[in-house]
C-alpha cells in the first residue's frame, strides 16, 4: 500500500473515534447541542418510569422483544457480510481481472486487495460483536424489567422501585449503545468500500458518510420531533 492509501485509512479511523466520541462517548456531555442518541437515553428512562405506574406490562414486553429482535437481525446481517467477504477472497483471481480492466480504479495488487477486504471482513466481525453483546444485554435487561416491582408496592416504597428501574434504564442505555456501536460500523463500511477505488475516494466516501451521520444526530428531523420546542 502506498503513503495516501495509510493516510486515507488513518482519516477513516480518526473520523469513527471522533464521531463517536461525540456522539456516545464523553464528548456527548460537554457539547451543547444533544445528540439524536442522547435524547432517546431519555426517552428510555422516561419510558421505564411510566411502567412503574402500570400492573399490566404487555406493552412494555412487546418494546423488549422488538428492541432483541432488531438487534438479532443486524447481528445476522454481519455475520452473512463476513461470509461474502471470505467469498471474496476466494475468487481473488476474477476480481482481479475485473479490477484491471476498470479506468476509474487505482488498482494496486493483488495483496492489497486481500488485504482491504480483510480490513472489511473485521469491521463487520467488530460489528457482530457489538450487536451480540447488546442483544445478550437486552435479555439482561428484561430480567431486570421482570423483577420491577407492582404498582402497590411502588407506592409504599417508591426510592426501591425507582432504584430497580434506575437499573433497568441504565442496562437498556448501555445495550442501545452497543447496538449503535454496530450500526455505526455498519454505514461506515459503506465508506470503506470507497478504497477499492482508490485512496481518494476512500477518503471522500469516509467524510460524506459521516457527514450525513452527523446531520441526522443533530439537524435531522427525527431529532427535532424529540426536542422541546421551547428548549435551545
Amino acid at each position: 500500500m502506498t503513503t495516501l492509501d495509510y493516510a486515507a485509512l488513518a482519516l477513516f479511523l480518526v473520523l469513527w473515534w471522533v464521531y463517536s466520541w461525540i456522539t456516545a462517548g464523553s464528548g456527548a456531555r460537554l457539547l451543547p447541542r444533544a445528540s439524536l442518541n442522547r435524547a432517546m437515553a431519555e426517552r428510555r428512562k422516561l419510558w421505564i418510569y411510566n411502567s412503574l405506574r402500570r400492573d399490566l406490562k404487555m406493552i412494555d414486553t412487546q418494546i423488549m422483544a422488538g428492541l432483541q429482535n432488531g438487534t438479532a437481525f443486524f447481528a445476522s446481517t454481519s455475520i452473512f457480510a463476513m461470509g461474502g467477504c471470505f467469498a471474496l477472497l476466494g475468487a481473488t483471481d476474477q476480481v482481479d481481472a475485473v479490477f484491471r480492466d476498470l479506468a476509474f480504479v487505482a488498482y494496486s495488487g493483488r495483496t492489497t486487495f486481500e488485504l482491504k477486504v480483510a480490513g472489511l471482513t473485521v469491521l463487520f466481525g467488530y460489528a457482530f460483536f457489538k450487536f451480540g453483546w447488546s442483544y445478550r444485554l437486552f435479555n439482561y435487561c428484561t430480567i431486570l424489567f421482570g423483577a420491577l416491582p407492582m404498582m402497590h408496592e411502588t407506592n409504599v416504597d417508591r426510592a426501591a422501585a425507582e432504584k430497580a428501574a434506575d437499573q433497568v434504564v441504565e442496562m437498556n442505555i448501555i445495550a442501545a449503545r452497543n447496538f449503535n456501536a454496530g450500526l455505526r460500523a455498519i454505514f461506515l463500511s459503506i465508506g470503506y468500500l470507497g478504497w477499492f477505488a482508490g485512496p481518494y475516494m476512500f477518503m471522500a466516501t469516509t467524510v460524506v458518510v459521516i457527514a450525513v451521520l452527523t446531520r441526522r444526530q443533530f439537524f435531522s428531523e427525527a431529532r427535532l420531533a424529540l426536542m422541546d420546542p421551547d428548549a435551545n
